[in-house]
């Protein structure tokens, strides 16, 4: 019986969850975008600029992200300087919006994408502190079981 009210609870708390993640995007109409980054990381403030630019409404916590990856599964060889989370995905790293939307709408089966490092030219690292250069990288979709397959590439 104990353990019967345990999972209607936590079927509870899930169910609110998903109410309140709904309403949350249906009071905007934007996907909502929850961020971890440091305080005064630069780059983490332009992607930011660049999710709202492309539609996204973001809440941004400050103190870094190395513990919230982990606590989201990622790991972190994946790693960069800021982590999110998206309808129910993890992003990791300096990911274009486009990629993100992408996500929403296909929503496959997987932990997030991630975009490993800072490279530069990539959204929030293209800054013309860099003169225009731009680095090719991957945009990687990332398996529950924290394998990776290329889910777009920039050149």
């Amino acid at each position: 019986m104990q353990r019967r009210n345990m999972l209607l609870s936590l079927t509870t708390l899930v169910g609110a969850g998903l109410v309140a993640s709904a309403s949350a995007l249906a009071a905007s109409g934007k996907p909502q975008v929850e961020v971890w980054k440091d305080e005064g990381c630069g780059c983490c403030k332009e992607w930011i600029k660049h999710l709202q630019a492309h539609g996204f409404d973001v809440t941004a916590h400050d103190g870094g992200n190395t513990a919230k990856r982990a606590q989201l599964g990622l790991p972190a060889a994946l790693g960069s300087c800021h982590t999110a989370v998206v309808g129910g995905y993890v992003i990791e790293g300096h990911v274009p919006a486009a990629d993100i939307k992408r996500l929403l709408r296909e929503k496959p089966r997987a932990l997030g994408l991630a975009v490993p490092g800072m490279p530069i030219g990539s959204p929030g690292m293209d800054a013309p502190i860099y003169g225009g250069r731009k680095d090719r990288y991957s945009v990687l979709l990332v398996q529950a079981d924290s394998t990776t397959r290329v889910y777009s590439q920039y050149h």
